[in-house]
């Protein structure tokens, strides 16, 4: 014979679940409920993870793969004029070196001014060619002006700087602005899958996922309808996010359509060094008029003893070099192609979440013959509208609308301002952008290093084919009644006791 205290019993005492029969006390249902909110919250955790950590790895590709075509373009360069320059080549290659981590860090977002830089890589050159081409005179800083001066008419780098301004410029507003979008989207997927439930919110799941166990309906399921308006409501401020979120997919893959092609950002960045080594070469080629004119400008005119150092066959080689990188090309258009197609998928992630939640939760249910929030019976009401505005009515979840999430609309707001500047890129037009590498990859972003991160294989957005998380059991025909609900009352009172000893 069972003992009294585990057979069912009226439910007056009961705060969350209905009073009806139940075997369920206060103190349960309490641990339940907790239990229930821990559960759906893990859930939401654990899909914002996966999304996250998605965003993460192709931020990762996209990121070590740029810095990686920075640096063979670097190594170029460098290879090219220690082989053509000799003995001036320790002169200029420091300058060089300076360019490209002025390039990194303009690209990290590190608060370098692109055209400052590529104005001080002429300059610094300017002053190099001149020191070298008279190393006895005093370069004083009127002389440098006044050669500066100069150098804007009678332009010895060529077409160069001009070409280069506009390209690298259009170029680097581009990457830095999609890698940018890769950073803030998950970090607002961080934020955001970290908001906690509200108590309205754990109450409805409750009521949705162990009242009907209190209930002794051991292989009743909830209805579908019926989840989708918990869910829904519990969900409503993370759905507001669903328009930014979607314009900030739409700029991102439009900004990825200026990767395409031989005028794309890999095809630049490659044939970087050798519009760096045309410019030089341009500069060798007229010394001695420069020099001259200089000279007679900016003061006593004298001797040079620098000209044309390249020769044709040295200005062939560095050609045929550049073109054997080029044909390298198409990589980089390749990773933010992969990226475009997982941002499509995930451009409907925020209202498929309740959704996919429920697939977790509730799996199919009979919907005739369901848990519908307060007995085994068909759902009735309409199943609401995604976002907070649409909840006025949800018959589950009480909620203010006029009372928003305010760490969801810091997100909103983070996705309009990295969409505008996505669209000014996609124009051409440089924008500011800060680096959050840090606070994506840090040691408190909740971002996953390699396989450290444990993914909940119950959830997945958008897949549907997920097992359920609660013990909701197979339905099996005959098996109905008391005992059925004695037994289930013995284990939730034996879980409840588990979960006391385990607070202790």
């Amino acid at each position: 014979m069972v003992p009294e205290h585990f057979q069912q019993q009226a439910g007056e005492h009961l705060r969350v679940c209905p009073q009806g029969y139940t075997c369920c006390t206060s103190e349960m249902e309490e641990q339940l409920s907790n239990m229930s909110r821990q559960e759906v919250e893990k859930l939401v955790r654990e899909a914002g993870r996966s999304l996250q950590t998605s965003l993460q790895n192709q931020y990762r590709s996209f990121d070590g793969y740029f810095l990686e075509l920075l640096n063979r373009s670097e190594y170029s360069l460098l290879h090219s004029l220690r082989s053509t320059e000799g003995q001036h080549y320790a002169q200029n290659a420091h300058v060089f070196r300076d360019l490209y981590s002025d390039l990194r860090d303009h690209y990290r977002g590190n608060g370098v001014n692109l055209e400052e830089a590529l104005n001080d890589l002429w300059a610094r050159l300017l002053e190099q060619f001149l020191r070298a081409s008279d190393p006895q005179r005093d370069m004083g800083d009127d002389f440098l002006e006044c050669a500066s001066k100069q150098a804007d008419l009678l332009r010895p780098f060529g077409d160069a700087p001009r070409d280069l301004k506009l390209k690298a410029i259009r170029t680097f507003v581009v990457a830095r602005s999609f890698r940018q979008g890769l950073l803030v989207s998950a970090e607002v997927v961080r934020k955001v899958s970290q908001v906690p439930l509200s108590p309205e919110c754990n109450n409805a799941i409750m009521r949705l996922t162990y009242c009907p166990q209190c209930r002794g309906l051991v292989d009743i399921k909830p209805c579908t309808s019926y989840c989708r308006n918990v869910m829904k409501g519990c969900l409503a401020n993370q759905a507001d996010l669903d328009t930014e979120w979607g314009n900030l997919v739409d700029a991102m893959l439009q900004v990825a359509e200026r990767f395409k092609g031989a005028s794309g950002v890999e095809m630049f960045v490659l044939a970087l060094s050798a519009h760096l080594s045309d410019a030089v070469l341009s500069m060798q080629e007229n010394a001695e008029v420069f020099s001259s004119k200089v000279l007679q400008a900016c003061g006593s005119p004298g001797e040079t003893n620098v000209g044309s150092s390249l020769s044709e066959e040295i200005r062939a080689q560095g050609k045929v070099h550049v073109e054997d990188q080029a044909t390298a090309g198409g990589r980089l258009e390749k990773l933010v192609m992969d990226t475009c197609r997982k941002l499509k998928d995930m451009q409907q992630y925020w209202t498929q979440l309740p959704n996919a939640l429920c697939k977790v939760t509730a799996g199919a249910a009979n919907e005739e013959n369901c848990w519908n929030g307060v007995a085994q019976a068909r759902y009735l009401p309409q199943v609401m509208g995604d976002g907070l505005a649409n909840q006025i009515n949800n018959p589950e979840v009480e909620i203010d609308i006029t009372k928003p999430d305010m760490t969801v609309r810091q997100q909103i707001m983070q996705l309009k301002i990295t969409t505008n500047r996505l669209k000014n890129a996609f124009d051409g037009n440089d924008v500011d952008f800060l680096d959050t590498s840090d606070d994506i990859s840090g040691s408190g972003s909740g971002m996953c290093h390699g396989d450290l991160c444990h993914h909940d294989p119950r959830l997945s957005i958008p897949r549907t084919d997920q097992p359920n998380i609660f013990a909701y059991p197979a339905e099996k025909k005959g098996v109905r009644g008391s005992g059925n609900k004695t037994i289930l009352c013995s284990v939730l009172l034996v879980l409840s006791l588990i979960t006391v000893l385990l607070q202790r």
